[in-house]
C-alpha cells in the first residue's frame, strides 16, 4: 500500500513582519518565528531599545544644532527609501537636501531621492542568513552607497564601534571617541557628546 505523505503548508509570513527588501528577497525583523509562535508581539520586535534612542536623539540634537535647515532635511523612525523595484530599506537617520526632496514631493511612498548622509545605529533586522551583524551592515551600507548616497555611518552599541563608508575611499572602523565628519565642517564624537550629557544631568 503506498504511503501518503503529507506536504506541510510553509507558515506566511505577514507583510507587517518585513523589515527591508532586497532585490524581492525579504529580510525580516529579528525575532519574528517568536510572533509567529506567539512568544512576542509585533511591536515588541519593532521597538528600540533604551540605549539606541537615546543615542538617536542625542545625534538628532547635534544634527538639529549644526545643520543648516534652510538647505538639509533630516528624517528618522526608519524612514524607507526605495530605489529600485522590489527593493527598500530602511533608513535609522537620513540626511537629505532639501531642495531635491521637495522637488520629488512629500507623500506617503517611501523616498526616492538619495539621502545625502545615513547613519545607522544597530539593526532590528534578522541576522541569522548573514551570520554576523558585519556581513548585513557591509551589504546594507554598500547598497546605499550604489544607490546614490555619499556617506553611510554606523554606530554599534555591543562593541561602541563606528564605521564610516564613504564611495571612493577606504572604510573606517574605530571607536565611539573617533571624530567623524558627518558632512563639510560638522563633526561628532558620539562618546564624548554621551559624557557631556550625562555629566548635564548630574
Amino acid at each position: 500500500m503506498e504511503t501518503l505523505v503529507k506536504k506541510k503548508k510553509a507558515k506566511r509570513i505577514p507583510k507587517e513582519l518585513i523589515y527591508e527588501m532586497r532585490h524581492g528577497k525579504p529580510i525580516y525583523y529579528r525575532d519574528y518565528d517568536k510572533v509567529l509562535s506567539g512568544e512576542k508581539t509585533l511591536e515588541e520586535v519593532m521597538g528600540s531599545s533604551k540605549l539606541q534612542a537615546i543615542l538617536v536623539t542625542l545625534i538628532l540634537k547635534f544634527l538639529f544644532a549644526h545643520l543648516d535647515v534652510s538647505k538639509y532635511v533630516v528624517l528618522t523612525n526608519d524612514v524607507g527609501f526605495k530605489w529600485e523595484p522590489r527593493t527598500w530599506r530602511n533608513l535609522g537617520i537620513a540626511i537629505f537636501d532639501k531642495k531635491n526632496l521637495l522637488e520629488e514631493g512629500i507623500d506617503r511612498r517611501y523616498a526616492k531621492t538619495p539621502p545625502e548622509v545615513v547613519i545607522e545605529i544597530d539593526t532590528k533586522a534578522d541576522l541569522r542568513k548573514y551570520g554576523d551583524f558585519m556581513n548585513y551592515a557591509r551589504e546594507k551600507t554598500q547598497d546605499l552607497l550604489d544607490a546614490g548616497v555619499k556617506k553611510v555611518i554606523w554606530y554599534t552599541t555591543f562593541d561602541r564601534k563606528v564605521m564610516v563608508a564613504e564611495k571612493g575611499k577606504p572604510w573606517i572602523i574605530t571607536d565611539w571617541d573617533y571624530d567623524v565628519e558627518i558632512m563639510k565642517g560638522i563633526t561628532l564624537n558620539l562618546e564624548r557628546t554621551v559624557k557631556e550629557e550625562i555629566e548635564s544631568e548630574v
